[in-house]
């Protein structure tokens, strides 16, 4: 299953394929995973919680698609979210692309930003690399802020953490109008993508960030089968240079 809401990205048949292919393949190389211990819970609003947002789609109504959150960046204007959300291999970056952080109950506190640049991996241009499903978000200013100064910050990136780390991911189910929160443990999927046991992350909650103790991100729902083909066991990549040398990209040209 990927994260993502199916049916509002409107991006035809091939991008569909790609989505089915890569959960049936996920289905049939590993076995059920056991039931997690753990329950996603509705998320309180605060200044944390608040950085985490949907993407809508202006041209399809302002129709959810999946979750992106605010990083800290020398411009304060990038989101981060899964390059499968945003860029259609074969056919580009989707358009009309906004981001309502805090969303709760149909509208966010700040109103609507627009996404004007998609930056992802060149593997994830050129054929979908599960490895490179990452991308960030330039968003236009509003108001005379920009989105960071808005939320009150962006959350950093940190790179190298390695595995079994406690983090909390925070996102947006399409199934709900408020967003869900979980706390576990990380485990490798392999040796370059993590796993996150915990249950209600279905879909819409594809980009979601994974946060460690001290406030950094670590993932991001997505990589292996597109974020996961159940709603108890999330992926991500590992945060390493891949992430740090497309962040490096992005901020350069925001």
């Amino acid at each position: 299953m990927a994260r993502r809401l199916r049916g509002r990205m409107a991006i035809g048949a091939a991008a569909a394929g790609l989505v089915t292919g890569t959960a049936g393949c996920g289905a049939a190389l590993h076995p059920p995973h056991p039931a997690p211990t753990v329950t996603a819970v509705t998320a309180a609003p605060n200044g944390v919680n608040d950085r985490v947002g949907v993407l809508q789609l202006a041209d399809d109504g302002n129709a959810r698609s999946c979750t992106a959150s605010v990083v800290d960046s020398p411009s304060r204007n990038l989101l981060l979210t899964a390059a499968h959300c945003v860029y259609q291999t074969g056919d580009g970056p989707v358009a009309g692309l906004a981001f309502v952080p805090g969303y709760r109950n149909g509208s966010g506190p700040l109103g609507s930003w627009r996404v004007s640049k998609v930056t992802v991996d060149q593997h994830w241009q050129d054929d979908g690399d599960p490895e490179y499903d990452v991308a960030f978000l330039t968003v236009e200013p509003k108001d005379g802020r920009q989105i960071e100064d808005a939320v009150g910050g962006g959350n950093p990136i940190a790179v190298g953490r390695g595995f079994g780390l406690p983090v909390t991911v925070t996102g947006y189910p399409a199934d709900q109008e408020e967003p869900i929160t979980c706390s576990a443990r990380t485990t490798p999927q392999s040796a370059t993508q993590e796993e996150f046991d915990c249950a209600g992350f279905s879909d819409g909650t594809s980009g979601s960030p994974w946060l460690a103790g001290d406030g950094r991100v670590v993932g991001v729902i997505g990589g292996y089968q597109q974020g996961g083909d159940s709603p108890d066991v999330s992926y991500s990549i590992s945060f390493d240079d891949r992430v740090s040398t497309l962040f490096q990209q992005a901020a350069a040209a925001a």
